[in-house]
């Protein structure tokens, strides 16, 4: 639909009229010295009819042009259907390991491949479903950086998780330090409602903070930490206790995944677990029109400038 900001201006749209009618006429101030009653007969057949055709559609070209003007200064607008806007208020960061041990075998169904891949994929499939969340995302290994800050752009979250790579921080394995660095990122924020999901396939082995002791600091912070242990079976690269312990403290879920389809029903999990506010918020697009009318106003200037001149002519 269309609509004006301010549609009292066209009341305004009779006021040449009463000016024309409340002020005296102004005088040409160009009277002829000697007046010829027959003075049309000297006119050719051709300017004489164009001069009368100039004579009848000004009036209604200057009418036009005001309305236009007018219609401009309303501020005319085109305003779309509602749009719906899904928030939760959830702040939520993923913390993936990226240690050298993720390149290695991973059971698909009747396929391997490896367990970086299958977090790629599960994960990011998990992202996009998160709509109304605010998303970031850590890697670490040896080292831990946040590759994603929260951001409601859930495709670049995704596409920055997709290009990660083993060794990217290092071979070794610092969980506590990515839990620190969750802390740290979701502590400046004043939502209370903050999440981080931590995916590891091994031991704490580098950093300069315990898992233990990062996971007592976010329970002091209110920050709840779901803990994921991936790797096959009889894995004894993976040390669950310590994954299970930082899960409990903090007031989360340790899960373990042994193949792909365990991962993805654990990310279902999840959502359930943390599901997303169907509370809406809600926009109406628009779009500004007043260049067109403007912009007709302006040729019908134009136009009559264009008159003007030929009239001139041809007197």
């Amino acid at each position: 639909m269309i609509s004006f900001s301010w549609p009292w201006l066209f009341a305004l749209l009779p006021l040449p009229f009463l000016l024309r009618l409340l002020l005296p006429e102004a005088g040409s101030g160009k009277d002829a010295a000697l007046r010829v009653p027959y003075l049309d007969d000297f006119e050719s057949s051709h300017t004489g009819a164009f001069q009368r055709t100039l004579r009848r559609w000004p009036l209604l070209i200057y009418l036009l042009l005001w309305t236009c003007l007018l219609c401009a200064a309303a501020k005319p607008q085109w305003i779309g259907e509602p749009i719906e806007l899904p928030v939760s208020g959830r702040d939520l960061m993923l913390a993936i390991d990226l240690s050298g041990s993720m390149d290695h075998a991973f059971k698909h169904n009747f396929r391997k491949v490896t367990k970086l891949y299958a977090t790629k994929a599960v994960a990011g499939d998990f992202i996009e479903r998160r709509v109304g969340d605010r998303i970031g995302l850590i890697l670490f290994g040896e080292q831990a950086y946040v590759q994603a800050p929260l951001t409601f752009d859930r495709t670049t979250v995704r596409t920055l998780l997709y290009e990660a790579v083993t060794g990217l921080a290092g071979k070794s394995t610092a969980i506590g330090d990515a839990i620190g660095l969750a802390v740290k990122r979701l502590d400046s924020e004043n939502n209370q409602d903050r999440v981080l999901i931590l995916l590891t396939d091994g031991v704490s082995n580098a950093g300069e903070l315990r898992p233990e002791k990062a996971a007592e600091i976010a329970a002091a912070r209110g920050l709840k930490i779901h803990t994921i242990g991936i790797g096959p079976r009889g894995s004894r690269e993976l040390n669950e206790q310590t994954l299970k312990t930082v899960a409990r403290n903090t007031g989360g879920e340790y899960f373990r995944a042994h193949d792909v389809t365990e991962l993805q029903q654990i990310y279902a999990l999840i959502d359930k677990l943390e599901p997303i506010e169907r509370d809406t918020q809600s926009y109406r697009p628009t779009r500004s029109l007043f260049c067109w009318p403007l912009a007709i106003a302006l040729l019908l200037a134009g136009l009559l400038a264009i008159a003007a001149l030929y009239k001139r002519r041809w007197r």
